[in-house]
């Protein structure tokens, strides 16, 4: 379970990563982590990926594979 101490690493994580460039972002939060991050008012330094919904004409499930010119077939 998240507690507010493990918020503040993150937060803490999220200073250290922007000071090298980077920015962390959160995917896959649990409601709660959520919660304990908008009650510390964090929710700007900490952003939370929302889940992407598949577009209408995208397959919900497979692989996409790329290929090279070379190997299409003859």
């Amino acid at each position: 379970m998240a507690s507010l101490e493990t918020i503040g690493l993150l937060a803490r994580a999220q200073l250290e990563a922007r000071r090298l460039g980077f920015t962390i972002v959160l995917r896959d939060v649990p409601a709660p982590v959520q919660e304990l991050i908008g009650l510390a008012g964090l929710e700007e330094v900490l952003p939370v990926e929302l889940p992407r919904q598949p577009e209408e004409r995208e397959e919900r499930l497979g692989v996409e594979e790329e290929r090279q010119l070379g190997d299409l077939p003859a």
